[in-house]
């Protein structure tokens, strides 16, 4: 099989919900030990700067929210409830404190269990928080274009999980394929 095309720093150098809706149908690849887990992006979140207060950057630059200031195409992998690990794409320039959560992915080669959620989809994938702040242009872990383009209907739904956020909670940032069986919540 012919190696995947890596996405461009430019390709996330740009506006969050842009860059959240062109993720769907790419392939999150990681490399490890050899072996190579290789998914497609079917369900994704923006969380679109420090204004918004769903946004972990909302609370300002921390130690764990440096990551989201920094450059775009890089990796923001934290720990959430004391066990599950989540994995956002950042976004547009440095300062601007914004990402895309990854919540689901259609496994293609290499991956085993459950997909559907943020938790699930990095447990799967082997993505703990060794990768925080891994620049995602690297051959371990990096979003490549597709082999095969399939068009596909894009829906957009408000977050899940942000209801302390008032109005941002309702924000249409949520966005999925239409009808694909591996996303997380219909």
């Amino acid at each position: 099989m012919k190696k995947p095309v890596k996405l461009a720093r430019a390709f996330y150098a740009r506006d969050t919900e842009t860059v959240a809706r062109e993720l769907l149908g790419k392939q999150l690849v990681h490399v490890e030990g050899g072996g190579e887990r290789r998914a497609r992006i079917v369900e994704v979140e923006a969380y679109v700067g420090a204004h918004d207060l769903a946004s972990h950057s909302s609370k300002g630059v921390t130690p764990r929210t440096a990551v989201m200031y920094g450059p775009p195409g890089h990796a923001y992998v934290y720990l959430i409830y004391g066990m599950h690990h989540c994995m956002n794409v950042v976004t547009e320039p440095a300062g601007k404190g914004a990402a895309v959560l990854l919540r689901a992915v259609e496994p293609l080669a290499g991956v085993e269990g459950n997909t559907r959620g943020p938790g699930l989809l990095c447990r799967a994938m082997g993505i703990d928080r060794r990768l925080d702040g891994h620049d995602l242009l690297s051959e371990e872990l990096y979003i490549a274009e597709p082999q095969r383009v399939d068009r596909f209907s894009i829906v957009a739904r408000a977050r899940i999980g942000v209801a302390y956020a008032g109005e941002w909670a309702q924000a249409p940032l949520r966005f999925y394929i239409e009808g694909n069986p591996w996303v997380s919540k219909k």
